[in-house]
């Protein structure tokens, strides 16, 4: 993107100014001129300069960026593979008609497709092929002089004159150092001392796309190297980066797994604290986990992890993204041996942590004849119990001051030897048989914390214990060229801001003699776009330089005066 629209309506004008008024009104801009080719002398050569100067010009800029936009549409409303492969197949089933079309046209991996790509691509050449000509070209124009005044000044937009009694180069050397003074390159031509001033409005015009440049190859560079997961820890759990150790993990095409910051950390605990009234009731105040690290096998190190303040590891930023509580049960078969002891994290579904979650008992377990099974709990946890709604409990407040867990047993086939994944969280009851209490009712409970719920025939029971842990999710990522795409977007600010606030323009002074011998001085202006700023400032420099070379005295009223006498 070289230019706004308006811009390209100022570089007809600066051209058209530049054929009237030869080298004072030209280079007032490093846009790139466009020469028209012959269509019949086009050749191989010929049709390669073409498709450059079309590719390398503002209006393929502009569109390029335009479908860049439009194709990140689908990737912000169709479900990506490198983000969440679940929800992409829970999609293709919800719509089997517009899926294969989709797969198609790569909308499952927008920003890996070979259309994006060749998007981007194309926008990062005409970048660079815009840039690179125009940053020579205004390496030329700060290298060389403010061209001398045209002939004929009153044909600029900006125009002043006066006569005077002081010599003509008397005026040009007060002229040339009043200019030097208000910080314009000036010097003399001539009978004309030529000044020019907003070189950095150029500058600032380069420095944006040249940022935009480092963003691109920044954006490009993170999504090729990156790495980023995700792990749920319950309190006094910890977590190693490696690769099995992720719940989920994602990252980018040239990233390794050798690249891993090794690192390991403890979840010391979660300190979560709620309003307790008001319209905020609920509202979260502190919200921190507290955890110890260390890097590469080296001393332990506290530290507290809050939203948006990570813990940074060698460039590896830790976030805290969620937490839930993980009620602590003991299942036990029915000679009373204990098969599982330990928090069952649960996730939740409201903002009052309302949280449903399975318990899978897969090994060590036997029924009342010995013989091997397996148990399985639908889990279902309020920490503040607000009393039954429609066939369910719910919770009135998020922190836990009335825990309640409900359960409903199963036994059979959790599933799981099939070798297929299973979500942790759900339980399959296509296989299972749920457990029945003596008048031949489904068997349910409802367990404050230290209450048991037994199995009917022998089977054992299953303990909610005086405990309830929390747990967080941490997203661990590693975004190699995060910064630099950082300062590109602060370079592109300072330079947007220069492009659009700072005006280039031209200011000549003329001091010749007059006929009459007194010498006359004209003041002229040109900028690179209509200003009102233009002529207050050509004013404001006439009114400083007639201060030093008053007018002088007007023939006809001197004769007047004469004839008074």
């Amino acid at each position: 993107m070289s230019k706004t629209e308006t811009e390209e309506q100022r570089d007809d004008r600066d051209a058209a100014d530049g054929k009237d008024l030869g080298a004072a009104g030209a280079q007032l801009s490093t846009a790139p001129t466009e020469e028209l080719i012959g269509g019949p002398t086009l050749g191989v050569i010929g049709w390669a300069r073409w498709f450059w100067r079309q590719l390398t010009s503002m209006r393929v800029a502009l569109i390029l960026l335009f479908l860049l936009s439009l194709g990140a549409i689908p990737g912000s409303l169709i479900p990506q593979n490198s983000v969440d492969e679940l929800k992409v197949q829970t999609f293709r089933q919800a719509h089997p008609t517009v899926s294969p079309l989709y797969e198609k046209l790569q909308f499952f991996d927008v920003y890996s497709s070979v259309w994006f790509s060749a998007i981007y691509i194309l926008l990062f050449v005409s970048l660079i092929g815009c840039i690179v000509p125009r940053s020579w070209q205004f390496v030329g124009q700060l290298r060389g002089r403010p061209p001398g005044a045209p002939g004929r000044l009153t044909r600029l937009p900006a125009y002043t004159a006066w006569r005077t009694e002081s010599g003509p180069e008397e005026v040009r050397e007060a002229a040339l150092a009043m200019l030097k003074k208000r910080r314009y390159r000036a010097h003399t031509v001539g009978d004309a001392v030529a000044a020019e001033k907003g070189y950095l409005r150029e500058a600032g015009n380069l420095l944006f796309h040249i940022a935009l440049i480092v963003m691109l190859v920044a954006f490009a560079a993170g999504q090729l190297f990156k790495s980023e997961g995700g792990k749920l820890i319950v309190e006094g759990d910890g977590f190693s980066n490696t690769l099995t150790q992720y719940d989920d993990f994602k990252s980018g095409s040239l990233f390794s797994t050798d690249e891993l910051t090794p690192f390991t950390f403890r979840l010391d605990s979660f300190t979560g604290t709620y309003a307790k009234s008001g319209p905020e009731r609920g509202t979260p105040r502190t919200y921190e986990a507290a955890v110890t690290y260390s890097r590469g096998g080296g001393p332990d190190r506290k530290s507290t992890i809050q939203v948006n303040k990570p813990l940074v590891v060698d460039g590896t930023k830790v976030y805290l993204n969620g937490h839930g509580y993980a009620p602590v049960v003991t299942v036990r078969d029915g000679r009373g041996k204990v098969v599982f002891s330990g928090a069952v994290p649960l996730l939740p579904i409201d903002n009052n942590v309302t949280s449903t979650g399975a318990i899978k008992i897969m090994d060590g377990y036997r029924d009342k004849a010995r013989k091997k099974d397996q148990l399985g709990f639908q889990a279902f946890f309020v920490p503040t119990f607000g009393g039954a709604g429609k066939g369910s409990m719910f919770s009135q407040y998020p922190g836990l001051e009335f825990p309640v867990l409900a359960l409903t047993g199963y036994h059979g086939s959790l599933g799981v030897d099939a070798g297929l994944p299973q979500n942790v969280y759900q339980l399959d009851t296509s296989k299972l048989t749920q457990f029945k209490d003596s008048k031949g009712q489904i068997l349910k409970a409802r367990l404050l914390p230290g209450e048991r719920m037994t199995l009917p025939d022998g089977a054992g029971s299953i303990t909610f214990e005086k405990e309830v842990k929390e747990w967080a999710t941490f997203q661990i990522s590693r975004q190699p060229a995060s910064g630099w795409a950082l300062t590109g977007a602060i370079a592109a600010i300072a330079g947007l801001v220069g492009s659009l606030f700072i005006q280039r323009r031209r200011i000549w002074v003329r001091a010749v003699t007059g006929e009459d011998g007194v010498t006359v001085v004209e003041m002229a202006g040109l900028g690179r776009s209509e200003s009102a700023k233009l002529p207050e400032e050509l004013g404001d420099l006439a009114l400083t330089l007639n201060s030093q070379a008053p007018t002088a005295p007007d023939p006809s009223d001197v004769a007047a005066e004469g004839a008074e006498k």
